[in-house]
């Protein structure tokens, strides 16, 4: 019986023995958390901007809609910008992209680039805003015969392989 009860008493000692992490065994994991979140980040942050420069394509074209509904009551795209000018921020429609949020939580500002002298023609863009996630993004364009820019590399120029949105 003295056996019995020694051989427990040394089962349950050693049992208390295993309990737990080794210090290896921690920095391993977080050794691997870091590798993953410093592949998962960067990709992230990819994401948050492609869908940010999404949301800009989209109200450029419903900034380009509203100044289609401007010219069609006006004959011309002129006037369309705030106080009445031809070129800058819009006056009738929203200035800065997400349109459907907060003007402080902002990516794009919106703005009427040209208007041809005739009145017939215009240019538009979505310039990103500093600070935010796609800041060095490039500008996109949209212009009234439907061409679509993206300046990609920002040198304030679309190349010809930079008229598309998906490029």
């Amino acid at each position: 019986m003295y056996n019995t009860v020694q051989s427990i008493k040394h089962s349950s000692k050693c049992s208390t023995k295993n309990k737990g992490f080794t210090l290896v065994e921690l920095m391993i994991v977080v050794a691997i958390i870091g590798i993953i979140a410093a592949i998962a980040y960067p990709s992230y942050q990819g994401m948050i901007a492609s869908s940010a420069r999404g949301a800009a394509q989209s109200d450029l074209m419903a900034f380009a809609s509203a100044l289609e509904r401007h010219s069609a009551s006006n004959f011309t795209y002129a006037g369309a910008a705030a106080g009445g000018g031809d070129t800058g921020a819009p006056a009738i429609f929203s200035a800065h992209s997400p349109a459907s949020e907060d003007f402080a939580n902002r990516r794009y500002d919106l703005e009427i680039v040209t208007v041809g002298a005739n009145g017939l023609t215009f240019e538009i863009t979505a310039t990103p805003v500093t600070g935010t996630v796609v800041e060095g993004d490039g500008t996109l364009h949209l212009f009234s015969d439907g061409r679509k820019g993206w300046d990609r590399n920002g040198d304030g120029n679309i190349a010809a392989g930079e008229f598309c949105w998906s490029c």
